[in-house]
């Protein structure tokens, strides 16, 4: 304690403390307000950040020298510049939470809630805006270089942060509770097969089967819920493909990185503006792929009638697609496609699920144990029976716990094709089925 707060505190003076962050941020934006304006601050941000960073800087550093912040440490000064930097260039109170490389989402349910995700497990954060304002104030900033806007007119938005950070916008009348904003993370660092292996995602001779249905090309859908890891999944597997392959990747929010792939060409899909025009779906950007000479199409995830365009990709040459679906499981899949299809033109149901089965070589279900870790539950095949008129799941491997080793039921269908249309040689597969074969009779001998 200072000499002075001793004599103040013997006195029965209350000393003036900033050590409440919002009401010391408050006093300093009201002071530098009035040594500069805010409106010429962001003015100067335009073309110039790092001055604007100076010049606001420096304005605080004048404020800092009144007399009333005598008893302000300099950690304390440190403090508030730095939300106040954060506040008005960057994130704000989410600048921790973003900075923060083990959180993967980042919640907030109206301005004095703020929750986040880390391992799969969802924590409230001491972090928090001062009111709606600020919150509604970050939203517009968030928005505004990207060209989208929310407003009660359109209370719903989704936009993509210059990091790869996919957010999601409801505001009042829709959200009773304040604004609400989502954000969905993603890591600086790309996932690769070996990486999910590592973490008790995959089991290695899983890999192995998928990283030889990628390089032979087959089609594979990644199916899951909310949260289960399709994405990351989806952009593991995309690292497997060949660096001579012309890869076109087309999402809703680009979600899906290629830091090593020489040729990628990303699209991503428009909505409409605030006139009601110039909105391009994805189901538009998949036929336009078809005209781009794709070696691979990779749609980031199919949710409506894009579904029928990427089948007849799947069917007409174009092989090696990758995709994902929102599925609690392989067979439910085969419905969601068959509903999806239904969107963009009424065909029989039939015909519909024979060409799903004639479509997909591999589907692969994602699933988030009771912990939040995330692993393949499912690897299946689909074949048509003729009789029944109908797409059946053929379930290749199959694994209960994230805890537990998976089960083997049938070889896949296409395990001829690796040695035939890779570089794979007819000795690795060999000693692949030989390592599955050991590792279900231990399996087995376990169980008896």
């Amino acid at each position: 304690m200072s000499l002075a707060s001793r004599v103040q505190a013997a006195e029965g003076i209350r000393p003036r403390s900033f050590d409440e962050p919002m009401r010391g941020l408050g006093a300093l934006k009201a002071q530098v307000r009035s040594v500069i304006s805010m409106d010429d601050i962001a003015l100067i941000a335009r073309e110039n950040p790092l001055r604007a960073r100076s010049e606001l800087k420096r304005a605080c550093v004048q404020a800092f020298e009144d007399a009333c912040w005598a008893l302000t440490s300099e950690t304390q000064r440190e403090g508030l510049i730095r939300r106040f930097m954060d506040e008005t260039f960057g994130m704000g109170p989410l600048e921790p939470l973003l900075a923060d490389e083990s959180i993967t989402e980042v919640m907030i349910n109206g301005p004095d809630h703020i929750f986040y995700e880390r391992n799969g497990k969802i924590f409230a954060s001491d972090q928090m805006f001062a009111d709606v304002e600020q919150l509604r104030a970050l939203i517009d900033r968030i928005l505004g270089p990207l060209g989208r806007r929310v407003d009660e007119a359109s209370p719903v938005v989704n936009a993509r942060l210059p990091e790869g950070h996919r957010v999601h916008v409801v505001i009042p009348p829709l959200a009773l509770d304040g604004p609400i904003v989502t954000i969905r993370k993603f890591s600086q660092d790309i996932f690769k097969l070996d990486d999910l292996c590592a973490s008790g995602s995959l089991e290695p001779e899983v890999a192995q089967l998928l990283t030889w249905a990628v390089l032979a090309r087959k089609n594979i859908a990644v199916s899951g819920g909310t949260g289960s890891g399709k994405t990351t999944l989806l952009n593991a597997l995309s690292a497997v493909v060949p660096d001579s392959e012309r890869i076109i990747t087309i999402e809703d929010s680009a979600e899906l990185r290629f830091l090593t792939h020489p040729h990628v060409v990303r699209l991503e899909a428009r909505p409409r503006n605030a006139e009601g025009f110039g909105e391009i779906t994805i189901r538009d950007l998949v036929i336009n792929a078809l005209r781009m000479r794709p070696d691979r199409i990779i749609v980031g995830e199919c949710r409506s009638g894009e579904a029928l365009d990427m089948l007849q990709a799947m069917t007409t040459g174009h092989d090696g697609s990758l995709t994902t679906l929102h599925a609690n499981s392989p067979s439910d899949a085969v419905a969601r496609l068959t509903t999806m299809v239904r969107y963009a033109v009424d065909l029989p149901v039939d015909v519909i699920e024979s060409t799903i089965a004639s479509a997909f070589d591999v589907v692969v279900q994602t699933s988030r144990a009771m912990d939040g870790r995330r692993y393949v539950s499912h690897i299946a095949q689909y074949q048509f029976d003729p009789e029944c008129r109908q797409c059946e799941t053929v379930l290749i491997y199959e694994r209960n716990d994230v805890r537990a080793c998976g089960c083997w039921n049938v070889e896949p269908n296409w395990i001829g094709d690796v040695t035939r249309r890779t570089r794979v040689r007819s000795e690795e597969v060999r000693a692949w089925r030989q390592h599955i074969s050991l590792l279900q009779g231990r399996l087995q001998a376990r169980l008896a």
